[in-house]
């Protein structure tokens, strides 16, 4: 009897406390669903603090970590920034506690997604693989298929291609064989993006394409058509850019998909010449960017504006827009649209173009070695996270595999750690070829400005010298007559001195005709243009490394008939060894020297610093650079030093003539 009131009592007490437990997640529920009504940001923040307050009186350890990652991830999506940062690190080191991994990586997800948010890359980066990591241990391939994609995005928009390019093709396996469309058809769309920006233009379509066969699997609209409309825009295919964009409008747009898509047509348009309402398609464009505070969208339509009015001959308005979109450039921290506007600001404004093209290299260079830190440092946290979970599984394994197992696991993991390291070495120099092409492209420019600059010196010349053949002699001519017929009027005494007036006067003509020839005269522009930027670079480095710089050049060597990339990579080689100079040389004096022999242009450049011993001397990434730049032209290069001595850069480049 006693046995049953006591059992009774057990029932009674676990029923009351299930009524509670089941009361206090209901309520908890509750305050989570009204945080989600279309309310304000203060009262969603008042909901979510009662159920947060309720938290503690849970139980069940599982549930009350669910529950606050729930609240964490609310916060996060109302922006209360401090507030999910609390809750979601709590919820991580619960999870941890527990041990649950799915926990673990949700919140790992929320941190990925709030850093991304805030474009803190390296951070989101991070933590999408930690997310990873741990989805793939519980083979959840929807979650998993995620992470890859996120990578993915990340790493393409830090232009890391072919990593992007492998995670996405990764996460497409995972999504076909969900049937999950939607992300099939964003893949397919990141897929095109990256193609865009190495302009694989064909391979974009392609991508582009089948998009849009699993968008048309879905509800949601991506703007597809105006995405191939861009790849045949950049492949200069501006009828069917054009068809694409007019398609693309007849769509159910969002407004800001409306407004680039209209900016888009717009700017077709004026490349193919026709302006018809592609001033009044420009601004509402830019209206409607504006009036959504979408600075991004501003400053890209002032790009195009300016563009506008540089072809229809309207320098000031084109540099006024640009220059407002190189502000807004700097402000939003976007690479591409500073240099975008730098080139445009070189073009428009020639007084200054040098210093635009100047700052145009120096920030493309920084952004390349930015880039490459950037892929370096995606690499090491692959790298740690795959260290740290083969290190856990090796520990695992050691109870069940013998000795000689663990070897050839080690010797496994070794070859695969082997071919990765030589996987991302090729990438590497994937990428620097492409950063190469494009620095010679900037080169180019600069030094076709550079001969513009001296064709309009030439022409001034030209002009003065005959205004003063033409114009000055032929008055001092008549003048001189003049006063010739006058002294038959006077007496000796003042013809004699009138006389020696007259001769002043010729010698006088004597010396401007002799001026006016020797402006006159013909001489190799080309080579005063590309010898004058050699000049001023030795000139700019001097002051950097404070030694003197000698400079001579073979007067027969014909500039004008080398090409502008072999004069880029001459320039880029001469920039590289005088940075060398400056940074180990401690050099007092400088010396560069171009010469012909055998038809082959010789390069010699010397110091008299510190030199080093030739062979135990690592060859750095400068000589790197320089060697691989020389052996792309066909010719050869040499270094001779010797400790204290100094040290003899000799190149020679075959060249025609």
């Amino acid at each position: 009897m006693r046995k049953l009131i006591l059992f009774n009592s057990l029932l009674f007490f676990l029923n009351t406390y299930s009524q509670e437990s089941n009361q206090l997640r209901d309520s908890i529920s509750y305050w989570i669903k009204l945080s989600k009504k279309n309310i304000s940001k203060s009262k969603s923040t008042f909901y979510l603090d009662k159920a947060y307050s309720q938290i503690e009186e849970i139980q069940d350890v599982k549930f009350k970590c669910k529950t606050l990652s729930n609240i964490a991830y609310r916060f996060y999506e109302i922006r209360e920034n401090e507030k999910f940062f609390k809750l979601n690190q709590q919820t991580l080191e619960l999870a941890n506690k527990i041990k649950d991994t799915f926990l673990i990586a949700d919140a790992h997800w929320s941190y990925a997604d709030f850093y991304n948010k805030k474009q803190e890359n390296l951070t989101s980066y991070n933590h999408y693989n930690k997310a990873y990591q741990n989805f793939k241990l519980l083979k959840k391939d929807y979650e998993t298929a995620r992470m890859l994609f996120a990578m993915a995005y990340l790493k393409g928009r830090l232009r890391d291609y072919i990593g992007s390019e492998i995670l996405t093709f990764k996460a497409i396996k995972k999504f076909k064989k969900l049937k999950n469309y939607k992300y099939l058809c964003l893949s397919y769309n990141h897929l095109g993006t990256l193609q865009l920006d190495i302009r694989e233009y064909d391979k974009a379509i392609e991508y582009f394409r089948q998009a849009s066969t699993h968008q048309n699997k879905i509800r949601k609209h991506y703007a597809l058509d105006n995405n191939i409309g861009n790849a045949y825009l950049e492949k200069k295919d501006y009828s069917n850019a054009l068809r694409y964009y007019n398609r693309e409008l007849k769509n159910k747009l969002t407004i800001k998909q409306y407004a680039i898509v209209l900016d888009n047509k717009a700017y077709c348009k004026l490349l193919m010449n026709d302006t018809i309402n592609v001033y009044k398609d420009l601004f509402k464009a830019l209206y409607i960017r504006d009036s959504m505070n979408n600075k991004s969208g501003v400053a890209y339509s002032k790009i195009r504006i300016s563009d506008y009015y540089k072809h229809i001959k309207d320098t000031s308005n084109a540099f006024k827009y640009a220059k407002e979109a190189n502000i807004s450039a700097v402000e939003l921290k976007n690479g591409d649209y500073y240099l975008t506007t730098l080139q445009q600001l070189a073009n428009l404004d020639p007084k200054n173009s040098k210093q635009y093209l100047d700052r145009y290299i120096e920030f493309n260079d920084s952004l390349v070695k930015a880039e490459r830190r950037t892929q370096n440092k995606f690499t090491r946290i692959e790298f740690e996270t795959d260290e740290h979970i083969e290190k856990n599984e090796q520990l695992s394994q050691q109870l069940i595999w013998s000795i000689g197992g663990s070897v050839s696991i080690l010797l496994i993991a070794t070859l695969l750690y082997f071919l990765r390291v030589q996987k991302v070495k090729n990438e590497k120099l994937q990428l620097e070829a492409a950063q190469q092409k494009a620095n010679e492209e900037v080169y180019v420019l600069t030094l076709q400005q550079q001969a513009k600059l001296e064709e309009e010196r030439v022409k001034e010349r030209n002009r003065i010298s005959a205004e003063l053949h033409d114009g000055i002699l032929g008055k001092l001519f008549g003048t001189r007559v003049s006063l010739g017929f006058l002294g038959m009027q006077m007496n000796t005494e003042t013809q004699e001195k009138q006389q020696g007036f007259l001769d002043e006067l010729q010698a006088i003509e004597k010396e401007i005709r002799e001026v006016s020839h020797k402006l006159s005269e013909n001489f190799d522009d080309a080579k005063i243009n590309f010898t004058t930027i050699i000049e001023q670079l030795l000139a700019d480095k001097s002051v950097i490394g404070n030694f003197k710089t000698h400079f001579s050049t073979d007067d027969t060597i014909a500039w004008k008939t080398i090409d502008e990339v072999t004069k880029a990579n001459i320039y880029r080689i001469i920039q590289e060894a005088l940075q060398n100079i400056i940074k180990h040389a401690k050099a007092k004096n400088v010396t560069l020297v171009f010469s012909i022999l055998n038809k082959k242009l010789g390069i010699e450049i010397t110091d008299d610093g510190v030199g080093f011993d030739m062979k135990k001397s690592k060859k750095g990434i400068g000589i790197k650079n320089i060697n691989s730049r020389i052996a792309k032209l066909g010719g050869d290069v040499s270094f001779s030093s010797k400790l204290h001595q100094g040290t003899t850069l000799h190149i020679k480049l075959p060249i025609n003539q």
